[in-house]
């Protein structure tokens, strides 16, 4: 196209401010919901234990668990798109991350439920975690002038992927450090852990 290559890509997408904004949103989505994947099959193995399965057994339910919760999250992408182009970007995303962000904030406090409670919050947490997803990536589209997208997206993955390199980190720090004492009980340990992601995932919605 006419113009293409004539200013700093970078500079371009970062001086759209509509653009930046839906990248930010997607790197907080990014921090909570790569975190709660790196997360959850470790919590879930940890729950099983508190409901009395032994050790080896409780770390291939919680894979196995965890599994399923991930492919059930296919459906939440197709939702969140779906509805979005019904009710509008912003409105779902919103929805969605609000959703999202309530499950961050209570499901480490969970633990010690049966375990059939905490699938049901794990795969809500799932479907509502990865449905802004989509939303996000067709926001850019529609943001952003064509012959500059492939930089607002290699930005976007950059910050998105830093960000959800960076949250499980931080997670098993707050773990660590709740667990040292060795005086906390297990759901305020992991509650506090689930916290992080919901704490940089709150920037979300701000942006």
């Amino acid at each position: 196209p006419d113009g293409h290559g004539t200013r700093s890509r970078l500079v371009e997408v970062v001086r759209n401010k509509p653009a930046m904004l839906s990248i930010w949103g997607y790197t907080f989505h990014a921090w909570e919901l790569l975190g709660m994947w790196a997360w959850l099959p470790a919590f879930l193995a940890a729950a099983a234990i508190a409901s009395g399965t032994a050790g080896t057994q409780a770390v291939s339910l919680g894979a196995a668990l965890t599994a399923i919760t991930y492919l059930v999250a296919a459906v939440g992408s197709v939702l969140g798109g779906s509805l979005s182009d019904r009710w509008g970007r912003t409105s779902v995303t919103l929805l969605m991350s609000v959703a999202s962000l309530a499950c961050s904030f209570s499901f480490g406090w969970m633990i010690g439920l049966p375990m059939f409670m905490l699938m049901a919050v794990a795969v809500f947490y799932n479907v509502t975690g990865v449905a802004d997803s989509s939303i996000h990536s067709t926001t850019l589209t529609e943001l952003m002038d064509p012959r500059y997208l492939g930089a607002a997206y290699s930005l976007r993955s950059l910050l998105g992927f830093g960000a959800g390199a960076i949250s499980p980190w931080v997670f098993g720090l707050v773990l660590d450090w709740a667990h040292a004492g060795n005086s906390l009980p297990d759901h305020v340990m992991w509650g506090l852990a689930w916290s992080t992601l919901g704490l940089g995932g709150l920037l979300g919605p701000v942006v």
